[in-house]
C-alpha cells in the first residue's frame, strides 16, 4: 500500500453542493477508515461569509448527507474530524489576490504540521480554473521547494477540442502536467477498475480478448431520472458532453487499451491514450449519419405519474434539438479489434439507472447443435459497474432429459458478496489516490484531447447538418424505435433490468 503523507487538503468551491453531497463524507469515510494521515487538514475556500465553526456545522454537524455517520458515531469521534476543517472567504470573486489565503496555508501548515503538501481542489465551474491556477502562482502556492502541490479538476473538462486544448495550455502555465489531476469518478468505481484485472490478470479471458473471438461489444449508460434542476447546463452541454466524451470513452479505453508493461500510472496512460487514438474517427455525413443517433424524451406517464418532456424542463429552451439519447457505433483501428463494432449509448429517462459493458463473444464456428435453441444465444461476458456491482457469465447448459437442448445459464459474482470488505466510493478512492500521488485513475491532458478528437465531428454533424433528425422517446422506455435499427443484423440491444441475473428462469452455478 502507498503511504500517504502529513498534507492539506485546499477545496475552492467549498460552500457548493459538491462539497457537502460528496467530498466531506468521503473524507469522513476515509478517517473512519484510519486512511488519512496523522497530521492532515482541510480548508474550505469560497466567496461565503463563513466562520471555521459555521463550515463545520455546514459541512458535518447540520449535513443531511453526514446524519448516518453522526448518529452512528461516537460525537467526540464527530468532534476530532470537524476540528480538522477550516474555512477562508476569498471575497467577492475569485479573481482577487491570494495573499491572505497564502497565509493562513501557511499558518496551518506550521500549526497542524502538514510539510508544506497541498493539495487544491477546484470544485468550481471550468472557467475559472485558470484564474485560480494563476492566483495560486503569483502567491507561489504552485512552488515544490518545500513539499509537493498537486491540483484537483472536476469535468467538463472543455467543450471541444479547441476549449479543452486551451484549457489545458492554460492550466501548463502554472502547474507541471504532474501536479493536475483531472477527475472522473466513474474511475473510481470498483467495477470500472476490475475491467483490468478481469482482461489481464485471467487466462480464461486474457487469450480470447480479440477480433478472432469476441463479436461485438455493448456498452450501455442509462439513467431512470431527467435532468432535474440542471437544466440549464444541460441545454448547453447534451448526453454525448455529459456522458460519452468522459465517463464512456474513459470505459472504452480500458475495454480496448492493450496490455501495460506494468501497473504504475504512466503505464496504464501510455495504453489509453493509445487506444483512444486509435479510435476510428467519423468525418464524411454519410458515416455519421449511419452510425450515430440522437434522441429526446418527451412527456409520459409512468406509475401513474405524469413526467414533463425534455423541453418543458426548467431552464430548457422549448425548441431545443439537444440530445438526452445519444448511440454510437463505431471501429478501432488496431489488430486487435479490426472489424469488431462498439456500441455505446447514454441516456436519460429510462426504465432504470444502469452501466454495464458486454463482450458479446462470436459462436463456435463448428455448430454441432444447430437445432438446440442456441440461435441467438452467444456467450456474453456482462460487466456491471452500476447497480447491482459484479460480473455475469451467460454460457450455455443441456436442459436434463433425452437429446441435446440447450439452454442459457448465469455464473456470477457480486461485490455485495464480499461482506468483510468495505467498498470505497469513488470519491474515496479518488481522492486517497490523490493523497498518494497516484495518477492512474485520473486523465492526462493527451488523454483528453485524444477523446474529443472523436467526439467532436459528431457534435459539429448533429449541429450543422439540417438532416439530422432528432428522434423523441417516451420517458420510462429504451429510447427511440429505430434505435435498434443500429445494431444491424444483431437483433437489438440488451435492455438490462436493475438486477444482474435478469433472465427469467435463470439459473446461477454457485
Amino acid at each position: 500500500m502507498n503511504k500517504t503523507d502529513n498534507q492539506m487538503l485546499v477545496i475552492f468551491g467549498a460552500s457548493g453542493d459538491l462539497t457537502a453531497r460528496k467530498l466531506v463524507p468521503a473524507l469522513f469515510n476515509l478517517y473512519q477508515g484510519r486512511h488519512l494521515p496523522e497530521n492532515f487538514t482541510v480548508l474550505g475556500v469560497s466567496r461565503s461569509d463563513l466562520t471555521d465553526d459555521d463550515f463545520r456545522k455546514k459541512v458535518v454537524g447540520q449535513s443531511k448527507y453526514l446524519e448516518e455517520n453522526i448518529k452512528e458515531s461516537d460525537a467526540a469521534f464527530i468532534d476530532r474530524f470537524a476540528e480538522k476543517l477550516f474555512y477562508e472567504d476569498l471575497g467577492k470573486e475569485y479573481d482577487t489576490s491570494y495573499e491572505n489565503l497564502r497565509k493562513r496555508i501557511f499558518d496551518l501548515d506550521k500549526a497542524h504540521g502538514t510539510g508544506g503538501n497541498v493539495i487544491f481542489y477546484l470544485s468550481t465551474p471550468p472557467s475559472l480554473y485558470e484564474i485560480i491556477a494563476k492566483n495560486l502562482a503569483d502567491q507561489g502556492l504552485n512552488e515544490e521547494k518545500r513539499g509537493w502541490k498537486r491540483l484537483i479538476v472536476e469535468k467538463p473538462f472543455g467543450y471541444s477540442l479547441a476549449s479543452a486544448k486551451a484549457l489545458n495550455e492554460g492550466l501548463h502555465r502554472y502547474f507541471k502536467e504532474s501536479q493536475i489531476y483531472r477527475i472522473d469518478h466513474y474511475l473510481g468505481k470498483e467495477t470500472v477498475q476490475n475491467l483490468l484485472v478481469t482482461r489481464f490478470a485471467n487466462s480464461i479471458f486474457e487469450p480470447l480478448w480479440n477480433r478472432n473471438y469476441i463479436h461485438h461489444v455493448e456498452i450501455t449508460n442509462a439513467e431512470s431520472g431527467g435532468v432535474e434542476k440542471r437544466g440549464g447546463y444541460y441545454d448547453k452541454s447534451g448526453a454525448l458532453r455529459d456522458m460519452f466524451q468522459n465517463h464512456l470513452l474513459q470505459i472504452v479505453s480500458l475495454v480496448i487499451m492493450e496490455p501495460p508493461i506494468g501497473a504504475g500510472p504512466d503505464e496504464i496512460r501510455n495504453e489509453k491514450v493509445k487506444a483512444l487514438k486509435s479510435l476510428r474517427i467519423m468525418r464524411d455525413d454519410e458515416t455519421l449519419h449511419n452510425n450515430t443517433i440522437k434522441a429526446q424524451y418527451i412527456a409520459s406517464v409512468i406509475n401513474g405519474e405524469k413526467i414533463k418532456g425534455y423541453r418543458d424542463e426548467e431552464g430548457v429552451d422549448p425548441e431545443s434539438n439537444t440530445e438526452t439519447y445519444a448511440a454510437i457505433k463505431f471501429f478501432v483501428d488496431n489488430w486487435r479489434w479490426a472489424d469488431v463494432p462498439f456500441y455505446v449509448r447514454t441516456a436519460k429517462r429510462m426504465p432504470t439507472k444502469v452501466t454495464e459493458v458486454v463482450i458479446h463473444f462470436k459462436s463456435p464456428h463448428h455448430q454441432i447443435f444447430k437445432d438446440s435453441g442456441m440461435n441467438n444465444k452467444d456467450n456474453k461476458l456482462i460487466i456491471r459497474i452500476q447497480p447491482d456491482e459484479g460480473i455475469l457469465i451467460k454460457f450455455g447448459v443441456k436442459v436434463p432429459g433425452q437429446g441435446f437442448k440447450v439452454e442459457r445459464a448465469n455464473l456470477d459474482f457480486y461485490y455485495s458478496s464480499l461482506v468483510e470488505n468495505h467498498v470505497m466510493e469513488a470519491y474515496e478512492r479518488l481522492l486517497l489516490d490523490a493523497m498518494q500521488g497516484d495518477a492512474t485513475l485520473y486523465a492526462r491532458a493527451d488523454e483528453v484531447e485524444a477523446a474529443w478528437e472523436f467526439v467532436d465531428p459528431i457534435l459539429d454533424y448533429w449541429k450543422n447538418n439540417k438532416d439530422v433528425k432528432t428522434y423523441g422517446y417516451s420517458a420510462g422506455v429504451w429510447g427511440p424505435t429505430n434505435a435498434d435499427e443500429l445494431i444491424e443484423g444483431l437483433g437489438m440491444w440488451r435492455n438490462p433490468s436493475e438486477n444482474l441475473a435478469d433472465d427469467p428462469g435463470f439459473c446461477v452455478i454457485c
